[in-house]
């Protein structure tokens, strides 16, 4: 029955395009191969498109070089810094993404659960944030920091700097309901501060 239902909607899906090619002059004139290179010219400028959604999340590291390594801070200690910058950070993009939505629906009559995943997935961005600041500040700021945590930091970086992406595809392209992409960033956000700490906590080691 499985496979009958995934026939159907395969039919469904893909069989008006072999229909219209059949129904239409573009059979007797042999169009197919224009056809095809038309999908392949689709495929690569959609891996484009996602190429660029990806690298998106890399602004966001150019943002906290800035913050962490050009704007004035007072006489505080690397590890404050970090922490008062991912912070801001957070609260920032809390504000400008959260605040309306829960203005307007939270005071609602009707009680729902989206507004505290949206509160929940707030409190991971805040962790996620501390950490992409620590692992900046180590990249940017922390010079004697041992060679062989170097490839590590950098790719931790990658990994939280692209979560936006990834939350994205686990939506959209997956289909995951708003619960399950939550517990999926309060797991990545928990995993990612951890390593972030250990990885801050051995550059701060002196080296022997």
């Amino acid at each position: 029955m499985t496979m009958f239902h995934f026939f159907n909607c395969a039919i469904l899906t893909f069989g008006p395009h072999a229909i219209y090619y059949s129904a239409t002059p573009l059979s007797e004139y042999d169009t197919l191969g224009t056809s095809v290179k038309a999908a392949l010219v689709y495929l690569g400028t959609a891996l484009v498109k996602e190429l660029l959604k990806a690298v998106i999340g890399f602004i966001d590291v150019a943002g906290l070089y800035f913050a962490l390594t050009q704007l004035t801070h007072r006489n505080i200690s690397q590890n404050h810094k970090f922490q008062a910058v991912g912070l801001g950070w957070a609260f920032a993009d809390s504000v400008l993404h959260r605040l309306a939505p829960l203005w307007v629906g939270a005071r609602g009559l009707e009680f729902t659960w989206d507004f505290i995943l949206q509160g929940l997935e707030a409190n991971a961005n805040l962790v996620l944030s501390i950490s992409l600041a620590a692992l900046g500040s180590l990249m940017w700021l922390r010079k004697n920091k041992p060679k062989t945590l170097i490839p590590i930091i950098y790719a931790c970086a990658g990994i939280v700097a692209t979560m936006p992406s990834i939350t994205s595809y686990l939506r959209r392209g997956l289909g995951w309901h708003f619960p399950k992409v939550v517990g999926f960033e309060l797991f990545t956000s928990l995993s990612m501060a951890f390593i972030s700490w250990q990885l801050f906590s051995a550059c701060q080691r002196p080296s022997s």
